[in-house]
């Protein structure tokens, strides 16, 4: 097929606020490298991976919660996920479905039209498991907010599913970080896991793969979204942060906290964690700074584990999940890409249940 020298692209060109995104009409097409695929993208999803680093919210001169907007203070060496620099102009976007269009030197052309969704980790190929040698994708590399992406073939992943390009651009970021999560603290059917935050697209893939691992789940959110969590599976939903939780919970006994959430409400999470019990944490979206009591930590033989990049497994366990429908899309909102602003101000807004998504 012939493809076009040039495409619509929304280019991040600096750390600040949502005007630092800027739509192009005539960016320059990538071409695929040597071990690469060119994806003709049909959906991309929203994170909070891209806001963080747009605003560099990620650097340890920034102490409030997730705004969206600028800080007055961002340190040029931490603005990142990996805590460190990021080079601009960036394509951002970690979540594309689409179909392969080309290939790089190396790759099968075999694949060409195949469909896929994104394995958002870089690994160094030699040594896939060495955490210090990762990158993501849409912040190490350009991403997917544009009509095409390149991206290492061992990244793109077949999927086969009736599902549509927006409903599967909700899984990669979302559904991994949750699975990542409950792989850590080794969630099994013997957990009750409470869920912060479960209304969001983490939160609420946290719900589903608790639920498909056969754990308990109690989950917290605003009152008007719990037929939403409900309908995710969790077992009870509360208020989003009870004034008394313990008293909240009744007769449950909570084994995992689940958590994207931190701010104010970190230390009444921490403090319902049975003898025993594990906190896995990959969010601070009401405030990274927290007060902990660590006699509650240390006498009550508590575990933390913090959880950033997943296991080379996750995302192709996830692929077999999606195919055999033991998980489901949570798609929230579907805006054309050149409203990228108008969607990621929706989605900072936290108004929604489930995944915000952009379409070229």
């Amino acid at each position: 097929m012939t493809l076009p020298p040039t495409m619509q692209a929304m280019v991040t060109m600096g750390h600040g606020d949502l005007d630092q995104m800027v739509f192009h009409t005539d960016w320059p097409r990538p071409e695929p490298a040597a071990g690469e695929v060119l994806i003709e993208v049909g959906a991309c999803g929203l994170n909070n991976t891209d806001v963080n680093t747009r605003t560099g919210w990620y650097s340890k001169a920034v102490t409030e919660a997730t705004t969206g907007g600028a800080y007055e203070t961002v340190h040029d060496e931490d603005p990142t996920w990996g805590a460190a620099p990021i080079s601009f102009p960036r394509i951002q976007g970690a979540d594309v479905c689409g179909r392969i269009v080309a290939v790089g030197a190396g790759v099968d052309a075999a694949r060409i039209g195949e469909r896929v969704i994104t394995d958002n980790w870089l690994r160094d190929p030699g040594t896939p498991e060495d955490l210090n040698k990762t990158g993501y994708y849409g912040s190490e590399r350009d991403g997917g907010f544009a009509e095409y992406a390149t991206i290492p073939a061992r990244n793109a992943l077949t999927v086969t599913s009736d599902l549509s390009d927006a409903e599967l651009a909700t899984f990669s970021c979302s559904y991994s970080t949750a699975e990542g999560m409950l792989s850590r603290a080794e969630v099994t059917s013997d957990d009750t896991v409470l869920v912060p935050g479960a209304s969001g697209g983490v939160g609420g893939a946290l719900v589903q793969l608790a639920k498909r691992r056969g754990a308990r789940v109690i989950a917290l959110a605003s009152k008007a979204k719990h037929p939403d969590v409900t309908a995710l599976g969790a077992d009870v939903v509360l208020p989003r942060a009870p004034q008394d939780l313990r008293r909240a919970l009744g007769d449950d006994k909570i084994t995992v906290v689940a958590d994207i959430v931190g701010g104010p409400s970190f230390g009444a999470f921490i403090d319902i964690i049975v003898r025993g019990g594990r906190y896995t944490c990959s969010g601070a979206i009401a405030g990274p700074m927290v007060e902990l009591d660590l006699r509650t930590f240390y006498l009550r033989d508590l575990t933390f584990t913090g959880s950033t990049v997943i296991s080379p497994e996750i995302m192709p366990n996830l692929i077999g999940y999606i195919e055999r429908g033991e998980i489901k899309p949570a798609l929230a909102a579907t805006y054309p890409l050149a409203e990228l602003r108008d969607a990621q101000t929706a989605f900072i807004s936290k108004k929604h249940t489930g995944n915000i998504v952009v379409v070229p």
